[in-house]
């Protein structure tokens, strides 16, 4: 069994070294009383929530331990590094880290929002997934700072703050899909696929200053795949496109340009690679695509919305792929394009917008949340992980297509 990744810390543990949290009391019965957890303390940054029952070791390897102060057997194991919680599924079957990350303006912490609001509900029913958060942080985290402001009060989300003024804890969430079978979904070669999504809120200056990135982007050494989120106006050429001049022109600032901000991150994910194209699948996606739809041709991909198949659309895919390649030489951004080529062995390029329509005095438009094409990128990376079918022409067709963007 290969090592696990913790998604909290990212240390790589291996699975024997696995520990276990005591159940702690509950009534008169046996158990261990709470005890100052200092290495979660450190790790959170206080002490306020890390009273809790003993950490003890114990073969990882097994689903249950009996805690050798109480006799109590307990299910709850955690990562001897940083002691966050690892849960049963997450061990038996190791997911996948997915990060995320864009320059200021891109839109990160909407498309967060969004794209979870969307798993939770129509996407999780159609792929048939579960997405739970790993712990009460996540929860906690993610009503209060995502989804009560955008879709309770339909406010837009403020600008991150930076990491150095404000820390922040990752969203981790367990995203858990049946795997499908042609003896059937629990037929032989059946069971379940886990797919870790680690999602920081990066702020633009975050990735400027090398020590802070460098201390709260860890996770991008641990990570299986990268969605990179591109501002298009952040492009002279796209903004020169804008239909009436939909929207104001950004400030000229060189490092919110996404050609240095995927190099920043390139060259930290190249730490752990041999100098070849690294093979991490990254995913490259223009958001804010409802203010340039105006501009494209009528026959362009990007103005049909995906079909709910319960698989990734092969051609549609290819189509998109090539519709956002040709807009960004027409906007004389192809140095994307290449520069991806030359230090990727597998990248995609999307188009998708988190609100669907433009927002208007801080505030979502009179339709409500109407996103387009946000799981785009999330389905590309499934079907690369071995965990969605790809299809071609009807669903019956069930075959991957040869190439490197598919």
């Amino acid at each position: 069994m290969r090592a696990i990744t913790c998604p909290y810390c990212f240390a790589a543990v291996p699975a024997q070294r696995i520990e276990f949290r005591c159940l702690g009391r509950a009534g008169r019965g046996p158990g261990c009383e709470p005890v100052l957890d200092r290495r979660l303390a450190d790790y959170t940054g206080s002490t306020a929530a890390a009273s809790l029952p003993p950490v003890f070791s114990a073969s990882g390897r097994r689903n249950r331990a009996d805690c050798p102060a109480c006799g109590k057997p307990t299910g709850r194991r955690v990562c001897p590094e940083c002691h966050n919680p690892l849960p049963s599924a997450y061990c038996d079957t190791p997911g996948r880290i997915v990060a995320l990350v864009g320059a200021k303006n891109a839109g990160k912490s909407t498309y967060i929002a969004v794209l979870l609001h969307e798993l939770m509900n129509r996407i999780g029913t159609e792929l048939d997934t579960s997405l739970v958060a790993c712990d009460d942080r996540t929860i906690d985290r993610y009503k209060r700072d995502f989804a009560r402001p955008l879709y309770d009060e339909r406010r837009l989300l403020p600008t991150t703050a930076s990491a150095a003024t404000t820390p922040r804890e990752p969203l981790v969430y367990l995203l858990t899909r049946t795997r499908r079978t042609r003896f059937g979904r629990l037929g032989l070669g059946g069971g379940n696929d886990a797919l870790t999504l680690v999602l920081f809120d990066t702020a633009g200056e975050d990735l400027r200053s090398r020590d802070v990135r460098d201390l709260h982007l860890r996770y991008l050494e641990a990570a299986d795949a990268v969605i990179f989120l591109v501002d298009p106006l952040e492009l002279p050429g796209a903004r020169a496109a804008l239909v009436g001049g939909a929207l104001p022109v950004t400030a000229d600032d060189p490092d919110s340009e996404p050609i240095n901000v995927i190099a920043r991150v390139t060259e930290a994910l190249q730490a752990r690679g041999s100098g070849d194209r690294l093979r991490i699948p990254v995913a490259v996606a223009l958001t804010k695509i409802d203010a340039l739809q105006p501009s494209f041709a009528r026959q362009s991909a990007l103005h049909r919305s995906r079909q709910s198949r319960g698989a990734l659309d092969l051609d549609d895919r290819e189509a998109v792929d090539e519709q956002v390649r040709a807009l960004l030489h027409e906007w004389q951004a192809g140095q994307l394009d290449r520069y991806l080529r030359q230090q990727y062995t597998e990248y995609g390029f999307f188009g998708l917008s988190a609100l669907g329509a433009m927002p208007g005095d801080g505030r979502v438009g009179a339709g409500g949340v109407q996103p387009y094409r946000v799981e785009d990128p999330l389905l590309w990376l499934l079907y690369r992980f071995g965990m969605l079918d790809g299809v071609r022409g009807s669903a019956a067709d069930s075959r991957p297509a040869a190439g490197r963007n598919v």
